[in-house]
Parts: structure tokens; C-alpha cells; sequence
């Protein structure tokens, strides 16, 4: 009996071992990415973007400040280069399905169209969507492309911008650790 009652215990640790390995496995497999928004020359605009793997598609969390209150056009454009004193040389919108330009819920549009972003009275926005069509790894991964915060809100259909104005805040996107 002693025996048998040794192998339960055994067998007992042997799966709560395995079941921490495999929920720690887990997480650090979770793809993340990041990008910290900095203001383009003559602006306050600062803040950062997450994006994080789920079931659904990436969840997008945004906090910037330093707007004037109201909504701003709100994209990951195609290369993540910042440098430039007005952000132009993070290029156009984020299009490797040469689509439109849209709404985020729009059949047609392109990659990086993430819509609007809301500031409040203070200059705060706070953006918290899940998307189905950008991605961390493939051809729609977003890793190495940056997120621009525009002066204007996208119109949705103006193109290829969606009139959203000149670019306030800029933030390379790279993996997350």
C-alpha cells in the first residue's frame, strides 16, 4: 500500500511539473509588439501602442497624449522609420494587399487602416479594438512598420489617406520581450 500510495504522489508531481511547464511554455510564446509614439517636430504628441496575439485577431491598446481634443487618423504605415522632422519617412499607409482605403470594419482596406483614435478634453485618447487583419508574423505582420497619429480624422474615404492631415506623433513597432 505504501507502494502504491508513492506512485500517486509521484505521478500527482510528475503532472503539476508538466502543467507549470506547459502554462509557462504558453506564455512566453505569446507574441507581443510595441511601439512608443514620439511627436514630430513642432508637436506634444507621446505615448505607446500595444498589440497582442489573440484567438480574434491583434488587440490594439493605445494611450496618447498631447492632442487636441477630438479624433486623429490612426494607421501603421509601411516602414518603420521615424526620422524624418515630419514622420514622411515612415511612407504611406501599410498595403501589401493593394487594397483601398477604409474603415477598420470595411471589406476593402488596407492593412494599417486602424481608423480614428478620440481625444478627450485633456488631450487623452484611448483606442482598445481587436483586428482581424493585421498580424505579428506573415505578410500583413506589422513587426518593423510604425504607427503614425494624424493631425485630422479619417474621412474613410478619401484617397489613399483618407485626408487624415499632417502627421503629429511617430513610433517604430518591434517585438515586445
Amino acid at each position: 500500500m505504501t507502494i502504491f500510495y508513492s506512485k500517486k504522489i509521484s505521478l500527482f508531481a510528475l503532472l503539476t511539473c508538466c502543467s507549470i511547464g506547459a502554462t509557462n511554455a504558453y506564455s512566453e510564446s505569446e507574441v507581443h509588439a510595441v511601439a512608443t509614439i514620439h511627436p514630430t517636430k513642432g508637436n506634444a504628441v507621446h505615448g505607446e501602442v500595444t498589440f497582442t496575439q489573440t484567438a480574434n485577431g491583434i488587440h490594439v491598446i493605445a494611450d496618447i497624449e498631447g492632442l487636441k481634443p477630438g479624433k486623429h487618423g490612426f494607421h501603421v504605415h509601411e516602414h518603420g522609420d521615424c526620422s524624418a522632422p515630419d514622420a514622411s519617412s515612415a511612407g504611406g499607409h501599410f498595403n501589401p494587399t493593394s487594397q483601398k482605403h477604409g474603415a477598420p470594419e470595411a471589406h476593402e482596406r488596407h492593412v494599417g487602416d486602424l481608423g480614428n483614435i478620440e481625444a478627450d478634453n485633456q488631450g487623452h485618447a484611448h483606442y482598445d479594438r481587436v483586428d482581424a487583419v493585421i498580424a505579428l508574423e506573415g505578410p500583413n505582420s506589422i513587426i518593423g512598420k510604425s504607427v503614425i497619429v494624424h493631425a485630422d480624422p479619417d474621412d474613410f474615404k478619401t484617397q489613399p489617406t483618407g485626408n487624415a492631415g499632417g502627421r503629429l506623433g511617430c513610433g517604430v513597432i518591434s517585438k515586445a520581450e
